[in-house]
């Protein structure tokens, strides 16, 4: 018979990194061209004037500006609605 308890294996451990996603940039603050005004996984925030898109839906803008936030009605492909918030750079 063992004296020595086996050792077994954990169930912790398995917590991923945070990805830092929010807004960087909030209403009313000056940007440069290429600065990063918003982290996001999808669309949540859509790109307005001088707002560009990255390809991991990342928004930066595309201008020299002010970050102002606005919403909007947006028209959905089956005809329903939704309210979408949207980034500009003016």
């Amino acid at each position: 018979m063992a004296h020595t308890k086996s050792g077994g294996s954990t169930q912790l451990g398995r917590d991923s990194i945070s990805k830092r996603l929010g807004v960087k940039r909030n209403d009313g603050a000056f940007v440069r061209a290429g600065e990063i005004i918003l982290r996001q996984r999808g669309t949540k925030y859509l790109p307005g004037e001088n707002v560009k898109r990255a390809g991991d839906d990342t928004l930066y803008a595309a201008k020299n500006g002010t970050v102002k936030f606005s919403n909007k009605n947006k028209l959905n492909f089956d005809g329903s609605r939704r309210h979408a918030k949207v980034v500009n750079v003016v």
